[in-house]
């Protein structure tokens, strides 16, 4: 069955000139020219990824990225301004994915798209290790879901991701370059903030105290590691 996307662009010119290319690819491609209709289409159908700029008439990206972060899980690549650094952590703040630069390189839309459905619903190779317990920290890397002291903790793909590569790799530390290798899996051309900013929301999600934390570890000037004490 094709993947089935939601592009969010008040320009016309982007709509069409990405419709006409995902669509080659065999996406099924709906689209939205502000805030409002974009919130309505996406309350009456079902995305696997969305496209969402961040300056829209009626209710801005970051605000819609918001309320869809409150319901569903769905991949979201905000697209920003060239220049607007804080957009793109504000987007990142609200749980997007990704973010990507106007104006912008349709073959790299489509292999960030890509990677990013294809980690989403990758499966872990060994079925053994499929479910995985720290403390009361519980992470199936099949159905990518996770819980804490028994209650569904809700992560975005990329914050799953990150999660899964520290969980797996307990006590190793992974520097910022190491995790945009690993996790974005493409020539990011961004700054470092973007993997300071999922660490963050991911560590406010699965840490009752930050300050002191019980799995996501800082090793200053290096990097991030998982703890490896059970």
């Amino acid at each position: 069955m094709a993947k089935k996307l939601l592009l969010v662009d008040d320009e016309p010119l982007i709509i069409k000139g990405l419709r006409f290319s995902l669509e080659q690819d065999g996406y099924e491609v709906d689209s939205a020219a502000d805030g409002e209709e974009a919130m309505a289409k996406f309350s009456a159908g079902r995305y696997d990824l969305i496209l969402l700029d961040v300056m829209l008439p009626k209710i801005s990206g970051t605000e819609i990225c918001q309320r869809i972060r409150e319901r569903s899980n769905v991949p979201i690549i905000m697209l920003t301004a060239k220049g607007e650094d804080m957009d793109k952590i504000l987007g990142l703040e609200y749980g997007a994915d990704d973010y990507m630069t106007k104006p912008f390189n349709i073959l790299e839309v489509k292999a960030r798209i890509k990677t990013i459905l294809r980690r989403a619903q990758a499966a872990p190779a060994r079925e053994e290790s499929k479910i995985i317990r720290v403390h009361d920290l519980e992470v199936n890397l099949v159905n990518r879901t996770v819980r804490l002291a028994g209650k569904d903790v809700k992560l975005t793909a990329k914050e799953f991701d990150l999660l899964q590569l520290f969980i797996t790799n307990r006590g190793r530390v992974f520097s910022r370059e190491n995790m945009l290798e690993t996790v974005w899996k493409y020539d990011y051309l961004g700054d470092m903030r973007t993997v300071d900013v999922h660490i963050r929301r991911l560590r406010e999600k699965i840490e009752s105290n930050n300050a002191q934390p019980e799995f996501i570890f800082t090793k200053w000037g290096v990097g991030y590691y998982f703890t490896d004490k059970d």
